[in-house]
């Protein structure tokens, strides 16, 4: 009996396995399917510039999020990304034609991260790392943290970068990270920033992060430095409708930057200054 019940939990295990296996290259298969990909709106290709330093990562559930390199081995995403109870990957689409995937080694999600507030639309530490079993190419640089001294005021600019869907409604990404330049509205904050396309203002449709792009990377141009001042959160349509390419959230950085040094440092990736 004993043996029996060794013999099923190891059959159990390996179709657990497969089944996760499969999920990640459907995933991956579905993010690469299409030659149109993230943000929405018709934001322009980015493998130089913005978006040198962003990767994608896949979840077991069939999940696809952006995150950004800050180190050889770790990146920086959004924490509703990477939830416990799935497994995650890193995809490498060095090669568009046979795309892998990569494992990761750890993952830490900022403690004051609360999914309820999240799903409730109040402002959260939607902050995490992710710590790569090996070491990411040399041709993918680490992006610096923005130092947070400067407030964001509105009508500053942001340039936006990562993997989601390009066309609306069609949960596709062609596995080609984009950007677009979005700027502040609202009463930006320590808590949160809205971002939107200022040809259009989040009243007709236009450019904006969609699904795939949690997790990307917020930029500020600073005399042609970029460094990260947060990550996207979420996103609306026109008006604050359903879907994409009105509203761009965003979590700021500023709080949450101690807890990512000291993190980092733990894990055994220190951040550059």
């Amino acid at each position: 009996m004993l043996e029996d019940t060794r013999l099923k939990n190891i059959l159990s295990r390996k179709r657990a396995s497969a089944r996760t296996a499969a999920c990640l290259f459907a995933a991956l298969l579905t993010a690469t399917a299409t030659p149109a990909a993230a943000m929405v709106g018709g934001a322009e290709p980015a493998a130089n510039g913005a978006g040198r330093s962003v990767v994608m990562i896949l979840g077991s559930y069939g999940t696809a999020c952006t995150a950004t390199a800050i180190a050889r081995s770790m990146l920086l995403t959004a924490a509703h990304c990477v939830q416990p109870g799935a497994e995650y990957k890193l995809a490498d689409l060095s090669d568009p034609r046979v795309p892998k995937l990569k494992p990761i080694l750890h993952i830490a999600r900022d403690p004051q991260f609360d999914m309820k507030r999240l799903l409730g639309h109040v402002a959260t530490a939607d902050v995490a790392l992710v710590q790569l079993a090996r070491p990411l190419p040399a041709d993918i640089p680490a992006a610096a943290l923005d130092d947070g001294t400067k407030p964001v005021a509105v009508g500053d600019a942001f340039v936006v970068a990562g993997f989601g869907v390009a066309v609306r409604g069609d949960g596709r990404t062609g596995g080609t990270v984009r950007a677009a330049t979005l700027v502040a509205t609202g009463r930006p904050n320590t808590l949160q920033l809205r971002l939107f396309d200022p040809r259009t203002k989040g009243e007709t449709a236009g450019l904006g992060a969609c699904a795939g792009d949690s997790g990307a990377p917020v930029f500020r141009d600073t005399n042609g430095r970029l460094a990260i001042i947060g990550v996207v959160s979420w996103a609306t349509g026109p008006k604050l409708a359903a879907g994409c390419g009105g509203l761009t959230g965003v979590t700021p950085l500023v709080r949450y930057r101690d807890w990512i040094l000291k993190t980092a440092r733990a894990l055994d990736s220190p951040l550059g200054p």
